[in-house]
């Protein structure tokens, strides 16, 4: 066993050195910025967390849209791993802070919010990309009673069990001198909806915090090498998509 752990561990590395590589070329496509300068904010997809072929649009959920969708152009690799990078509605200017503020007010009907329930049940995740840099997040939470009398009652019918929509992201992002280094998003618990007791009233809001780092430019890559939410899964994803080029190639 210990030697397969260990045959398992040597194999995930070199994948994972790779998948660096390919973020890190992409991140050369980084732009450099002057105070107040727009950043824009991609939407890019979502899926259950534990299935990484398994991946939609991010506006295939009923988040706020604009009027007119705006994909932003890809290389064939990142439209063969799902990416459909999509311009978003949220307002952020190089190192302006944004305390709070209202990104759309919706009524989900019936259908709008059976889509977010039914992702939160899947353990749905998002992924944004500011800058080139990409963000993972959940859409909501799930919490429900466990034990043998649950697994009895049908969850639809089970008044326990709670569908809880995270509807305010923070975003923090660090910068040195006119690039952005790093980026992360965290959801408020003390701001989400419980889509189970029949509230369809939806607020989504965002704030925006900037923060100076001294990591350099080159080096913004490495964090990924460690991060905590980039799921074995994206791995098997692009392993996947690695294999089928090589399919094409013979």
């Amino acid at each position: 066993a210990a030697g397969s752990a260990m045959r398992d561990a040597s194999s995930v590395q070199p994948l994972r050195r790779l998948l660096l590589t390919l973020l890190a070329q992409t991140a050369l496509a980084a732009s450099t910025y002057e105070k107040s300068d727009p950043v824009v904010l991609y939407a890019n997809k979502v899926g259950p967390f534990a299935n990484p072929n398994e991946v939609y649009g991010f506006f295939s959920l009923p988040y706020c849209r604009p009027n007119e969708l705006e994909m932003k152009r890809e290389d064939l690799g990142p439209l063969l791993k799902g990416d459909r990078p999509t311009k978003t509605l949220y307002d952020i200017k190089f190192r302006e802070d944004v305390p709070w503020k209202t990104l759309c007010k919706v009524t989900l009907d019936q259908a709008q919010a059976k889509a977010f329930k039914q992702a939160i049940l899947d353990d749905y995740y998002f992924e944004m990309m500011l800058d080139e840099l990409p963000i993972w997040g959940y859409v909501g939470e799930l919490k429900s009673k466990s034990g043998a009398l649950a697994t009895l009652i049908p969850r639809e019918l089970d008044n326990s069990t709670h569908y809880f929509l995270f509807t305010h992201l923070d975003f923090s992002i660090a910068w040195n001198e006119n690039r952005i280094i790093e980026v992360n998003v965290s959801m408020d618990p003390l701001q989400r909806v419980d889509l189970s007791s029949g509230s369809r009233k939806i607020e989504f809001s965002y704030s925006v915090r900037w923060l100076h780092t001294d990591v350099p430019f080159e080096e913004r890559m490495n964090r990924y090498a460690q991060y905590s939410f980039l799921p074995q899964s994206f791995e098997i994803h692009w392993l996947s998509i690695i294999n089928s080029f090589v399919l094409v190639l013979l």
